[in-house]
Parts: structure tokens; sequence; C-alpha cells
């Protein structure tokens, strides 16, 4: 077991670190944006709801330079599990989550209709370059759709209202010491990302595991915290439309860009089991929560006793990947 020690430092450490990296750099970015003036509600969608999937992005990008690609799949799709599974229920279970805005219900909408649309551009099993660019050109038309629409909402929007005070609390920084943040940010991010990809790797081949499992599990978990921080944060401080608007964007980044890296990098073969096993289970959850956020006699709430089906829904998933890796 002497062998596994490396690996597991190497994996803990590079999760602690990546976990700081990712909030400083996304108080940089933010910061940058702030001082280009840049609307808030701009900053929200790109910087909030897509910057907390930065880690995923790094760690796919290593992983298939690495000839990892299983793994970085496993962290797209295992990621959007937790965030939903892990990070939805635990906050619900911390404190009931009441959804109030309009324009939420359209993004989940989009979310929804984006994750079956990939589901079948890589039925076949296979991530191509093809594949890639089909996933970049629907990541650019996402974003500047949901730009577009954040833009037109009305400003009482609760989602509105939470975005700009977010922002507000921010910390102020120079310009200088915002960039500062971004680029140093982004350097401890990538060499965090590089000692999870290798600790990773390690205990796979250790276990005798497909990487992709690892991605499913750990590596997906770990990328997951910074969501799962946040959307804490968000939820005490009576923010729900923010935390969920987070989720969705960071799962719609997930499926988009971050499943485009190793169709860019890497192409290559899926895994025998994510088309008719991890997949399906990420679309199960992704239904779950627009379910979850319909308005149920006006009112859209996710409280206790839902938060604790997803949690116990995620554990199920970890159990069965647990079975499935040992047979």
């Amino acid at each position: 077991m002497t062998t596994l020690l490396l690996p597991s430092l190497l994996l803990i450490i590079g999760l602690a670190l990546l976990v700081w990296s990712s909030d400083i750099f996304i108080d940089g970015a933010a910061s940058v944006a702030k001082h280009l003036s840049i609307s808030p509600l701009v900053i929200g969608v790109v910087v909030l709801g897509f910057g907390t999937s930065m880690p995923e992005v790094v760690v796919a990008a290593l992983a298939s330079l690495d000839n990892s690609p299983g793994l970085a799949v496993g962290n797209a799709i295992g990621s959007n599990i937790a965030n939903i599974g892990l990070v939805l229920g635990v906050t619900a279970l911390i404190t009931p989550i009441l959804v109030k805005s309009s324009i939420l219900k359209r993004e989940l909408s989009l979310l929804l209709a984006i994750s079956f649309g990939v589901y079948l551009l890589i039925l076949d099993n296979e991530l191509s370059r093809i594949d890639g660019g089909i996933l970049v050109t629907l990541l650019f038309a996402t974003m500047y759709w949901m730009i577009k629409a954040n833009k037109s909402i009305d400003p009482t929007d609760p989602i509105a209202t939470e975005t700009e005070h977010e922002i507000e609390e921010i910390q102020a920084l120079s310009l200088q010491k915002s960039y500062f943040y971004l680029i140093g940010g982004l350097i401890v991010l990538m060499i965090s990302a590089k000692m999870m990809v290798n600790g990773a790797v390690e205990i796979a081949h250790f276990f005798e595991v497909p990487e992709v499992v690892i991605g499913l599990t750990i590596i997906a978990i770990g990328t997951s915290l910074p969501e799962l921080a946040a959307a804490i944060s968000a939820a005490r401080k009576n923010e729900a439309d923010l935390m969920i608007g987070n989720i969705v964007g960071s799962n719609l980044f997930n499926i988009l860009a971050v499943l485009a890296v190793p169709a860019l990098l890497a192409p290559s073969v899926l895994d025998v089991d994510v088309m008719p096993f991890d997949y399906p289970i990420m679309l199960g959850f992704t239904i779950a929560m627009l379910l979850l956020a319909l308005p149920l006699f006006g009112k859209a709430v996710i409280n206790r006793p839902k938060g604790f089906i997803l949690t116990v829904g995620f554990i199920s998933y970890l159990v069965l990947l647990y079975f499935r890796s040992v047979q």
C-alpha cells in the first residue's frame, strides 16, 4: 500500500489547491470584468455561471494531453451528476430553496435539450474532432443566448438582483491585482489539476479500474467542490436563484466545453458503460432538477425531502459505480 502514498498525496494536495485557486481565479476574472465595465448580468453568466467549471476544463485538457481521455469524459459527466445530486441535494438539506426567477425555467429547459442533443451526437460511442467542433459551436451559441436573455430580463427579477449583490461582494482589487489573481489563479489551477490527474491515473492503475470510473467519482466530486461552496454560501444569503443559475451554467459548460476538450485533443472511443449507464443517469438527474424547479401551486420549492432524495440518489449512483468497477 506504500505505492499508493504518493498518488494519494498528489490527489489530496492537488484537490485542496484546486478549490483554493478556483476561488482566486473567479475573483480575479470578476474583478477584471468590473474594471472593464462589463454588465453585471454578463459577469454572472460567464464568470459566476461558467467560471466554476474551469477546474473541469483544466483537468480535461491535462488528462487528454496525458492520453487519459476517459478521465476527462468521466469528469464531465460525473461533475454534472455531482452538481445536481451532491451540490443541489446537500444545499437543499441545509436550507429549502425557493426558485422564483422566470429565466431559470428557460435555462433548465435549454440544459435538458442540450443534454439530449449531445447524447444523440455521441450515441455512436465515439468522441471525434467533428463532435468537438459541434460542441464548441453549441457552446458559443448557448453563451450568446444566455447573455442576450439575461440582458433583457426585468431588473427586479430575483436572479438579476442576486447577481448584482454577489458581484458587489467581490473584494475590490486594483486592475493590476485583478490580473495577478486571474493569471496566478489559472497557473495554480493548472498545477493542481496536473497533480490530481497524475494521482488519479496511478490510483486507477493500482486498483485496476477504468480511468473513467475515477473521473466519475473522485475527480468529479473534487472539481464540484467550488460549486458546493458557492451553492451553500448563496443559499445562506437567500440567493437561491443565483445558486440554481450557477449549477445550470456549470452543467451546460461541462457538457459543451469539457466534453469538447477530449474530442479535440484526444479523439477516442468512449468507455463501454458511459452511454448505456452513466450518461442516461446524468439525464435522469437533469430531468429531476427540471421537475423540482417547476412551480407547484405557484411556488417552486426544493425542500429538505427533495434534497434528501437527490442526495440518496447520488450516493446510490456511487454504490452502483463501486459494484460495477469490482466485477
